[in-house]
Formats: structure tokens, sequence, C-alpha cells
């Protein structure tokens, strides 16, 4: 592992400028790589299972109410784990919990694919749920220490390289289903990948002594106030974003009536579109600022979201599903990268509330839908996810943190 102490007192020292720049060179490169890479093999397991669930709720014959109950075994998981996820992270250090939990994470994918009863699938969700939710501050922590080793903004490729996982995840989803192999060997083909990413990465993700504070705190503190409402930002479009996972190829089945292996053409084209924003987001934020980019943000999401709704056709809809990961493209990143400059809180325990608040809408958004899909439509379900980017919009007007940027 690389000592993150031992580079910033290095980087620190102009006697050895030479060495510095040698270790930028050989080390800050390879970190960036591997932390890179562990986004993508955690953005790979979860758009596995979201690429099977159509062929899941078919094979185990559920409706929409019983999907949408079951899905919330995921957010169930995560609220478990959510009030001791970040001390484990902070105790156990950042780069341990991401092996551990990357490797968990997969395990509980390739669980899935043995759930042939309601109550399996329920569970193993759970467990997944569980996992995800420490993969996921754990690698974001990664993350944050990443880009303190470099002079730019960089969490935006991260995320883009977790939405181009997504992405690949859809393609390898409709070859399998292509080749007719059964969800549980392409889970588990998923697993020997993730194995593989975590056997040639761990070595060079970055090793850090983490300060654990000596005052006592209760588990279910108050946050900030200015990080819980970066949360609840993060919530909108992460909620936007999970119903975009799980619910946009049964949209493209049940709605927009797509034939065959077009099912899944919705939630590419928004992988697509939600990756392409990420990489090129630091870019256009640092041009129009992050107050605009995000306002603008959160009316392409309900603009998209609406528009699926009034024209549920295959041609309409695949625009409107670009149009939401365009949208939601920008909004975590910054978020996450406005939360680790908060100047009251350390940035690892600020990521840890924002990244668990945003997080729970990823995960509450999409059984939500079923519920509200079962008692009146899906499409009224997708109607009023749209709202959440006019929320946004609001939110980021009035936040002080965006008044400046």
């Amino acid at each position: 592992m690389i000592d993150f102490n031992f580079i910033t007192r290095f980087r620190a020292k102009d006697d050895f400028r030479k060495g510095y720049q040698h270790a930028k060179l050989s080390y800050l490169n390879r970190i960036r790589r591997t932390v890179t890479l562990f986004y993508f093999a955690m953005g790979l397991t979860f758009a596995s299972w979201a690429s099977r669930i159509p062929d899941i709720k078919a094979t185990l014959g559920l409706s929409d109410g019983e999907l949408g109950t079951i899905l919330f075994s995921i957010p169930m998981g995560q609220l478990l784990v959510m009030p001791f996820s970040g001390k484990l992270v902070t105790r156990f250090s950042s780069y341990r919990m991401l092996i551990i939990s990357l490797l968990l994470y997969a395990f509980a994918l390739a669980s899935l694919g043995f759930a042939s009863v309601r109550w399996q699938l329920a569970l193993g969700l759970f467990f997944f749920g569980m996992a995800g939710n420490v993969c996921n501050i754990a690698v974001n922590t990664q993350g944050v220490y990443t880009e303190m080793l470099f002079r730019r903004t960089i969490m935006g490729s991260f995320h883009g390289m977790w939405s181009f996982a997504g992405f690949t995840g859809a393609l390898v989803g409709l070859g399998m289903m292509a080749i007719k192999l059964t969800p549980l060997q392409h889970f588990c083909i998923i697993l020997a990948m993730v194995v593989l990413v975590v056997a040639f990465g761990y070595k060079f993700l970055i090793k850090t002594q983490e300060v654990i504070s000596t005052k006592k705190k209760k588990i279910f503190s108050k946050p900030d106030a200015a990080l819980l409402w970066l949360g609840v930002i993060g919530f909108c479009c992460m909620a936007s974003e999970g119903v975009m996972f799980d619910w946009s190829g049964v949209y493209f089945k049940d709605i927009v009536k797509a034939p065959g292996p077009l099912v899944v053409l919705g939630y590419t084209s928004f992988m697509i579109m939600m990756a392409g924003g990420r990489f090129l987001g630091d870019k256009v934020i640092h041009r129009f600022g992050r107050k605009k980019v995000l306002q603008i943000s959160g009316l392409v999401i309900s603009s998209g979201l609406f528009l699926s709704v009034l024209l549920p056709y295959i041609i309409p809809c695949t625009i409107a599903f670009m149009m939401v990961g365009l949208g939601v493209s920008t909004i975590v990143p910054t978020v996450y990268s406005i939360a680790g400059k908060n100047k009251t809180v350390p940035p690892g325990e600020a990521l840890t509330i924002v990244s668990s608040v945003s997080f729970f809408g990823f995960l509450m958004g999409p059984p939500v839908i079923g519920y509200i899909a079962e008692a009146f439509s899906l499409r009224l379900s997708f109607a009023l996810i749209g709202i959440f980017g006019i929320f946004i919009a609001i939110m980021v007007s009035k936040l002080n943190a965006f008044r400046t940027m």
C-alpha cells in the first residue's frame, strides 16, 4: 500500500523537490489508476445486478409492488450499517475497509443468483446493501485522499469511471442474456473479476493513519446543517439515478414496449450520458461555475423524466433518459467536493455524512417507485421523481455554499 503520510511529508520539503517529482511520476499516477479501477469494480458490481432485474423479476413472478418491497431490503441493509460505516473506515482505515467491503459486495452479488424464492432474494439484497454502503464510503474516502495529492479537481473523473462501469455492466448484461447465461453464472463471472481487481490493485491504495477523535460522540449526533443540505441535494439526485438503474429496463419493457434486447436501451443511453457528463464536468464547472451548472442540471433531470412520461415511445424515451443521465452527472461529484472543503468538519467525517444521506436516496428511490407504480402507474411514479430535479435547482439557489461559485 502507498503511505499517504509519507508522500505528503515528502511533498512539503523543498530539499527533496527532485525526489518528489520522481514520487509523483511513480506513485501518484499509480494511485489514481488504482482508485479509478476500484470505482469501476464497485460500479460494475451494482450495474450487473441492475441489468438482470427484469430477468429476476420474471423468474420469480414478481409484480411491481412485490419487486418494490424486495428492493427495500437494500436500503434496510444500508440503514443498519450506516451509523457504523464511517467509524469502521476511520478506525480500520479506508484502504482495509475498501478491500474487505468490495469483496463482500461481489460475494453478495453472487448470492443473488442462488435466490429461488422471494425471501432468499430479499436476504441477499439486505447484505448487498450493507456491503455497498461501507464500500461507497471507503472508495470515496480514497478518492478524497487521492484528490489531495493533485493540484486540480479529479473527483468527477472517479465518478465518471463508476458511471462508465454502469454502461459496461449493461453491455455485459446484454451479452450474458444473448448467450443465455443465468444470473448466477453472470454474477459469478463478475465476482471473479472483482477478486482480480483486489488481488492486483490493493498494493497501490493509499495507506492512511486516520485520526480518531478522543471526544466521545453519540452515534446519531446532529450533523452540520450545511452538510445535511448538501446530503439532501445528493439524495434527490441519487434517487433519480437509482430509479434509472432499477426501473429503466422495466419501464422500457412494460411502458415503452421495446422489443427483446432493446429493453436495455434506456438504461444504456442514460449511462453513456452520465459517464460522458462526469468526464467533462470538471471543465464545464470551471467555465460556468458550480451554482449555475447544478441549477441547470436539476432542471434537465426534471425535463427528462417528464418527457419520458408524456411521450412513452422508444425514441423520445431514449432521448429523455439521456437528459436524465446528463443532468445527474455533475451533481454528486460537486457535492462531495464542496463537503470536503467544510471548515468545521474534517473531510472524512464530512464525506461520510453527505455520502450516506445521498446514497440512501439512491437506494430508497427504487422501492418507492414500485409502491407508487402498484397503486397508480409506473408513468406517474416517474413524474413524481421528476419533481426532485426542481428541488435541486431551488436548494442550490438557496444554499450558502454555492453563492460564491
